[in-house]
């Protein structure tokens, strides 16, 4: 292997620093020097690729082909500075000759099993004139090429993440969930806090049949503890809390009705009103069932969840407008159910409005609110 020049070598080192300033700077004064050397050439470009500078990335690139047409690293850097300005569309015959080039390197042919994917659903819509989902038979068989292209990748680079995203979001699209799910659960082994990956395989555990609020923000709230500034997690968790908030409510609303049939707000010629008032038992007993909703309902419940949930339930209480709203309208309805229980009432109309005033509130929302909760 040949040996680098020793202002190389300074520019790599200011590369690894991330001083990729400083490294532009050293190879421009390099090259000045001697503007035949390949790897400065390479070396240049990759700094200004990570400098936000695609199309001087594209110059050196070229400078780098124009001196060694077959040089991988040039190819590679060619096609990530197009891919950063826009060209996702024209990439692809510099990634197949950087595979020709390469046969046996995985990143360039994932990366063209992502460029032939993207051209393929664009040409398809544009044959069919963009109208329309495409369905799922269609984006299996427009982009086949893709999908064997990353196979190979991954049979090349069993551990690259990128072979492994590429292929995901091919099976993904065309609809093959078991692939999808299975390369998922192989980027999650590779890199266990991978964002996109965990973020997929959490929202499909949160959403599987049968699991509930407080399970779903359980999941979203561990995904979070080694993604804790993934707005989507964050997000979700927030729903699945919101959720758990508005379970309150149909306890105090429960709590209403159980006043409510307890004192008979509603006679009928088959049922009639009691005599009022109640027997202070009768009453007292009423009180100790709601007490016993709310303990087993909300309290032991809320005191089940993790530590992470229970400090989401209170950061969301003071973030969110309708979070604090369900509380109080499920405070409202306690306080009307406990008034109509509580006092020795002698007549109807007065717990009755009562009943009427916990009531309202909740149902004047409680559908715009469940859209908030999905």
């Amino acid at each position: 292997m040949t040996a680098l020049h020793p202002t190389l070598e300074r520019a790599h080192a200011l590369i690894e620093f991330g001083r990729h300033d400083q490294a532009l700077a050293l190879l421009g004064r390099h090259l000045a020097e001697d503007p035949g050397d390949i790897r400065a050439w390479v070396k240049l470009s990759y700094c200004h690729l990570h400098a936000d500078e695609p199309e001087k990335a594209m110059e050196a690139a070229d400078e780098a082909l124009r001196l060694a047409p077959e040089d991988y690293g040039a190819l590679l850097l060619r096609a990530q500075a197009m891919v950063r300005n826009g060209g996702w569309l024209d990439v692809e015959p510099v990634l197949r000759e950087a595979v020709r080039v390469a046969p046996e390197e995985s990143y360039a042919r994932a990366m063209l099993a992502d460029a032939v994917w993207r051209v393929s659903l664009v040409r398809y819509a544009r044959e069919t004139g963009g109208g329309g989902k495409i369905s799922f038979s269609d984006t299996e068989r427009v982009t086949r090429e893709a999908a064997d292209l990353a196979m190979e990748a991954l049979r090349l680079g069993p551990e690259d993440i990128y072979a492994h995203e590429i292929a995901q979001r091919i099976a993904s699209t065309s609809g093959n969930s078991t692939v999808s799910d299975q390369l998922d659960e192989a980027i999650l082994r590779i890199d266990p806090t991978h964002s996109a990956a965990l973020a997929r395989q959490t929202e499909k555990a949160a959403q599987a049949p049968g699991v509930g609020a407080g399970r779903a923000a359980e999941l979203y709230a561990d995904a979070l503890a080694g993604q804790p500034d993934h707005p989507f997690m964050q997000q979700q968790l927030d729903r699945a809390t919101y959720r758990l908030l508005r379970g309150t409510r149909w306890l105090a609303l429960l709590c209403l009705v159980l006043a409510g049939g307890m004192i008979n707000l509603f006679p009928s010629d088959d049922q009639p009103a009691p005599e009022l008032p109640l027997p202070i038992g009768q009453r007292l007993w009423s009180m100790v069932i709601m007490a016993v909703i709310w303990g087993f309902g909300a309290w032991r419940r809320y005191r089940k969840l993790r530590a992470g949930v229970q400090l989401n339930v209170r950061s969301l209480i003071r973030r969110g407008r309708w979070a604090r709203v369900v509380l109080a309208q499920s405070g409202w309805a306690m306080l009307c159910a406990v008034l109509i229980a509580g006092p020795p009432w002698t007549d109807l109309p007065v717990p009755r409005l009562l009943f009427w005033a916990g009531i309202v509130p909740i149902a004047a929302t409680i559908l715009f609110d469940k859209k908030k909760a999905r």
